[in-house]
Parts: C-alpha cells; sequence; structure tokens
C-alpha cells in the first residue's frame, strides 16, 4: 500500500506542477496571485507526502519496495537509516523535488496579490519541477516494487505498485562509506537546499527577459533567495570537507574530485552575481552580465547533479550507472539553449546602462573580482571536462589530477583575495589615491608584520607567507574601516558600533564572510604548505616522533556493534619528549555487514595550532603500522568557514534599497569634504 500511495502522490504532484505552468502563463499579464493557489498548495502537499511516504517505507523496512531492500536493513541506526531517504539515486531525487516544491509555495507566499514578474516566474519553477516529478514516475521511481529477490536484495523490480512482490528477508544496507559519519545525513541536504534554491533567482530571471523588464526588480526580489542559497551550498561544501577529513582517512578535506567541482563551480559562478547584483542594484550596471551569471549558476547545478547521477565518473560521491544520465544531460541543454536563446533575443532591451566612471572605484573592483571568479570557474570546469572529452572522442583515459588544480588556485586565489580587501573598502564611483592610500596604509603595514612574523617563527613557504600577509592585510582593513566609521558617529563607542553594523547589515554581513574567507585561504595555505606526514610501524609500547609530536602505541581493541565489526587500536599522542600526554586516539577499520569492504576511520586530535591526524596504514595488532599527519591551523578551516556562511545569513537583514546605510553617509561627508580638490571620494 505504501508503493501505490507513494506513487499516487508523486503523479499527483507531477500533474500540480503541470497546472503551476499553465496557471502561471495563464494569469502572467493579469498577474493574479489567487488563480495559482490551489495548484501550488496541492503540489506542496503531494511532493512532501511522497518524501513522507518513502521515509515510512524506510523507518518500517519496507523491502517490497526495491529502493529500501538495495539500501537499508533492520541493523542500521536510526540516524543512518532516516538519511537513506537520499543516499541512493531515487531518494535524493524524491528529496530535490520536496526542497522544490517548498521553494514554489513559499515564493507563492511572498508575491503580492498582483504580481506578473512573480507568476510567471512560478509557471518557470512549475516546468522545472515537471522535469524532476516525471523522473520520479518514470526511470526513478522511488516506490518501485521488488519481483525478484537475491537473499538480501532486489534483483527485480516492477514500476507498477500493485504487482506480486518478492520481499527479501532483509535488507542489503547502506554503501559503508554511508553509514560511517554523522555527518552524512547533513552534508546532502545542506547541498540539496543550495542546489534547489538557486531555481528561485532563475525563474525570476527568467520571466524578467520573457516580460522584457530590464529593471532591478528581479534582483532586489531574489536577493535574500540567491544568499540563503549561497548559504547553505557553502556550508554544505564545508560539511563535505568535514566529512571527507574524518572519515575517508587520507588525510585530506580537497581532492578536486569531479563531485567536489561541480559544488564548486555553481558557489563560484553564484558569488560572483551576488556581487554584481549589488552594482545593478547600486549603479544600474552589469544588467546583462548578470542575467548570464544567474543563468549560469542554475546550469551548473544541473551539471552538478547530471555528473553525481550519470555515472560518467569514478567517484566516492557518484551514483550508478543509470537511465537517469541521459535525460539530465538532455535537460541541461534545453536550459542553456532555451535560457541563452531568450537572452539573445531580449539583448536590446537589457544591453542599457550607465558606463563605469573608473576602474579604481567599489564597482570596478567588483568587475575585476567576477573576471577573477569565471577565470577560476572556468578553469575547474576545463579540469573536470577534459579527461570526460578525451575518453569520448579517442577513448583514451587520462587524468587532470591536483598539480594542475593547485597551480591554477593558487594564484588566482591570491588575486581574488588583494582585489576583494581594496574593493571592500573603496568607495563608489571613483577612489582616489589619497583615499584609497588613507584607508590602505594601516591595513598594508599589519599584513607586512604579520608576514614577517611567520618567517620570524620559521615559516619557510613563500606562498604561505603571502597568503597570511593578504589575508591579515584584508581583516585589518575591515576592522579599521568599521572603527573609523563607528569612531565618526557621536554615541559610546559601543552604541556606536551597533548602528554602523545594525544599520548597514547587508554591506558588514558581506565583510564578515569575507573575513571567513581569508580564515580559509591561511588555513588552505598552512594545511598544504606547512603539513608533516609520516608513516611509522609500531609495537605495542612503542613510539615515534612525527611533527613535534610524540605517538605512542598502546594496545588494539575490538568490539561488535548492531550493523559492524570495529577494529582498532589506542594511540597516545604527547609532547616531543613523550612525557605529557595530550590526547588518546582510537584510529580503527569499521567492517560492515553484507559486505566485506572494509573502512578506515582515522581519529584526529585539534590543538591551539595543530591536528595530528593519526590513521591505520595496515600491520597486525602485534606491529602496527600508522598514518600519522600534522596540519598546522587546520581548525581555522572550520572556523574560517563557518565565519563566511555567518556572514551569508548577516547579509540577509539588510535594509531596503531605499535606505543608505551608515557607511553610505559617512562616505557622503567624506565625500562633501574632499571639495573642491577631487571630484569624487
Amino acid at each position: 500500500m505504501i508503493a501505490l500511495a507513494g506513487y499516487l502522490a508523486i503523479f499527483i504532484a507531477l500533474g500540480a506542477a503541470i497546472s503551476v505552468v499553465v496557471q502561471g502563463i495563464r494569469y502572467s499579464k493579469s498577474g493574479d496571485k489567487r488563480a495559482l493557489r490551489l495548484p501550488v498548495v496541492v503540489f506542496l502537499a503531494a511532493a512532501v507526502a511522497s518524501f513522507a511516504l518513502l521515509e515510512l517505507a524506510i523507518l518500517t523496512h519496507e523491502f517490497s519496495i526495491a529502493y529500501v531492500a538495495n539500501n537499508t536493513s533492520t541493523t542500521t541506526p536510526f540516524m543512518f537509516l532516516f538519511a537513506a531517504g537520499w543516499a541512493a539515486l531515487e531518494g535524493s531525487i524524491v528529496l530535490w523535488g520536496v526542497l522544490l516544491a517548498v521553494f514554489t509555495y513559499l515564493v507563492w507566499r511572498q508575491l503580492d496579490p498582483v504580481d506578473g514578474l512573480g507568476v510567471l516566474a512560478l509557471a518557470v519553477m512549475g516546468a522545472v519541477s515537471i522535469f524532476w516529478f516525471g523522473l520520479m514516475a518514470t526511470v526513478a521511481n522511488p516506490f518501485a516494487v521488488c519481483v525478484e529477490s537475491g537473499g538480501d536484495f532486489c534483483l527485480q523490480s516492477s514500476w507498477w505498485p500493485l504487482a506480486t512482490a518478492a520481499v527479501p528477508s532483509d535488507g542489503l544496507g547502506p554503501n559503508p562509506l554511508l553509514q560511517n559519519h554523522f555527518l552524512m545525513a547533513i552534508h546532502p541536504p545542506m547541498l540539496y537546499v543550495g542546489y534547489v534554491g538557486f531555481t528561485v533567482p532563475f525563474a525570476f530571471a527568467i520571466s524578467a527577459l520573457w516580460r522584457k523588464d530590464s529593471g532591478r526588480d528581479w534582483l532586489d526580489r531574489t536577493h535574500r533567495w540567491s544568499l540563503i542559497s549561497w548559504s547553505f551550498l557553502a556550508f554544505g561544501i564545508l560539511l563535505g570537507g568535514w566529512w571527507s577529513y574524518e572519515v575517508l582517512g587520507w588525510g585530506g578535506y580537497w581532492a578536486w574530485d569531479p563531485v567536489e567541482n561541480a559544488a564548486l563551480l555553481p558557489f563560484l559562478s553564484a558569488t560572483a552575481f551576488i556581487h554584481s547584483a549589488l552594482v545593478q542594484r547600486k549603479r544600474g550596471m552589469l544588467q546583462a552580465w548578470n542575467f548570464i551569471l544567474v543563468i549560469t549558476t542554475f546550469a551548473l547545478t544541473i551539471f552538478g547533479t547530471f555528473l553525481t547521477r550519470s555515472g560518467v565518473i569514478a567517484s566516492v560521491h557518484a551514483f550508478s550507472q543509470s537511465a537517469v544520465g541521459p535525460l539530465l544531460l538532455i535537460f541541461l541543454a534545453l536550459i542553456v539553449v532555451g535560457s541563452l536563446a531568450l537572452f539573445a533575443v531580449r539583448a536590446s532591451d537589457i544591453a542599457q546602462a550607465p558606463r563605469l566612471d573608473s576602474l579604481s572605484s567599489r564597482e570596478g573592483y567588483i568587475l575585476a573580482n567576477n573576471l577573477i571568479l569565471t577565470v577560476f570557474a572556468f578553469t575547474v570546469l576545463f579540469g573536470t571536462l577534459y579527461p570526460l572529452i578525451v575518453q569520448a572522442f579517442s577513448g583514451d583515459e587520462v587524468a587532470v589530477g591536483r598539480p594542475f588544480f593547485d597551480r591554477a588556485a593558487v594564484p588566482l586565489g591570491l588575486l581574488l583575495i588583494l582585489v576583494m580587501g581594496i574593493g571592500a573598502i573603496s568607495p563608489w564611483r571613483v577612489a582616489s589615491q589619497k583615499v584609497l592610500w588613507k584607508r590602505l596604509r594601516a591595513a598594508m603595514a599589519v599584513g607586512f608584520v604579520a608576514g614577517a612574523g611567520a618567517v620570524v617563527v620559521g615559516v619557510d613557504s613563500m606562498s604561505v607567507v603571502i597568503t597570511i600577509v593578504l589575508g591579515v592585510f584584508v581583516i585589518a582593513a575591515i576592522t579599521i574601516r568599521f572603527f573609523e566609521l563607528a569612531h565618526k558617529r557621536p554615541e559610546s563607542f559601543l552604541s556606536a558600533s551597533m548602528k554602523v553594523f545594525g544599520n548597514d547589515s547587508g554591506y558588514w554581513g558581506g565583510q564578515v564572510s569575507h573575513i571567513g574567507l581569508v580564515l580559509v585561504a591561511i588555513s588552505l595555505a598552512t594545511t598544504s604548505g606547512l603539513a608533516l606526514r609520516d608513516t611509522v610501524a609500531l609495537a605495542p609500547g612503542d613510539t615515534a616522533v612525527v611533527g613535534g609530536y610524540c605517538i605512542g602505541y598502546t594496545d588494539s581493541f575490538s568490539r561488535t556493534e548492531p550493523n559492524r565489526l570495529v577494529q582498532g587500536v589506542r594511540v597516545t599522542v604527547m609532547d616531543e619528549t613523550c612525557t605529557t600526554t595530550r590526547a588518546e586516539l582510537q584510529p580503527r577499520i569499521n567492517t560492515y555487514e553484507g559486505t566485506s569492504q572494509p573502512i578506515g576511520t582515522p581519529d584526529v586530535w585539534t590543538g591551539l595550532i595543530d591536528d595530528v591526524y593519526v590513521g591505520i596504514a595496515g600491520g597486525s595488532a602485534e606491529r602496527i603500522e600508522l598514518n600519522v599527519f600534522v596540519f598546522p591551523l587546520q581548525w581555522l578551516l572550520w572556523v574560517g568557514g563557518l565565519i563566511l556562511v555567518t556572514g551569508g545569513l548577516i547579509a540577509l537583514r539588510r535594509k531596503p534599497p531605499r535606505h543608505r546605510g551608515a557607511s553610505e553617509e559617512v562616505e557622503a561627508q567624506e565625500h562633501q569634504a574632499q571639495k573642491p580638490g577631487s571630484r569624487h571620494v
């Protein structure tokens, strides 16, 4: 009965999505929001019901449903049992669909009673929804009935919900890697919210193009949606890095895996879009560019989904080969070709915009920021696709590895930090050399002092020193500017600081994100340029010194848990003299029921400066081999990433467009003070 109810819910959602499209187009001229109430509400209810029924089948071990039999078992812990709802192909598409339905409903709720732009945007979102629920109704049916079982898994399934079921005695269980850490329950949904959320600005952009609306209305109305989606996508990427660091055992958090790259690409383009949208809202510039960026961002979310679900790549993130891949590729082609064709037709209506007064201005530096992000994204896209293209045309297997990406990312990243630091405190229109020097000189001095301090303490990597100089420069420039603005107000410093921040939270939220980004950059530099790696072989009671830490092997242990066998060793982390204990670690190897594939799980101690990371490399209980890594300032990556995300959420509190923030008020005062010596500040 669950299979029948779930399949009906999918068809009802599909029908409601079609109705949203029809009603949205029909009432796009009148803009009557009420006409879409019933289809939108039915769409949401049916989508939620389909997801809820899938979870019900999973939690009640309804092994007559092939998805449940092949991705769960009776011994799967509750957290991973619930997460199985999105851990495999069909379930992930159901989660995508329900998130899209939620976004559609929330957008409908926020429309004005008469809103032609918003009603047509809902029609676009409905069209996107038709594709996803069409997949569920055909090649990615999560409620397919198992009609032939092979022990604890389903060999063959039928789309017909009333087919005679062959129920396995137990389920196969999740992929071992997907039940080895709690982040599996959090990381994918965060990414999905980010991915799906960008449907909203895309839909409004297409609506504006169709209606020949060349103003900033669609940008103002999607600004919060863009920030929410960007923040969730950033958080999802951060959690993915943490998951990799804690689970995979190779000592890293980013390997330039194709699917990692696929998540990074829309993040880069979305970051460019959020910044360039600010320029259009403030100065009326970059209108055409903003349409291109939002189309690109949405297309890249579909591209990332294609890489994950097509089976064309071998990745820890990727699902197996399926019929979904070609359909996703067709959908991606339709999105790109259709959107760019509409853009080309409407280009003459949106090409008019004010000219850039000076490259040395905030909008000039934002434009430079956009160019760097675009080059960065193109480089990552090229490196990701090149092996696939070569294999498709020649059959040869080639690899584009970490050295290529690192060589491109390091200089681009450093240049991005420099431009970001200057642009963040530059005035609009024109920034005179006098004003820039006044605002930057103290920050430059602080940055150079920090770099000199790094050299004094023994940092011998030039790239690390440069990153520290630029990172501290950016943080100092933002901090000094904040204190200057607070100091110019008549209230007490605390009250003035709160008003400066609160009256211009959009701007300062962005600066908080900038601080988080440079902390991430510093950690990336130190953990890659200054890390120490060694493999040691120890008998019980032996010790070895790695990177200033004494590693002692105590003993081994083994225990049986409901869903796995855990075998590990106890390791003591001490100071270099082997006298003071810092931590006790338990790296282990987990073997899950239904598979003989062992999953190595490292253990990590985080100190004030270093992470000591220990994983089992081989050997036996009598003489264990351990991989030992020492990563300086690894914790700064997680802290900086959280600050980055927090800044995006703070920016959601921005004042309405007509409000002029405290920083702009002071800039206007400074502009008047510069007359007649300079035309602009």
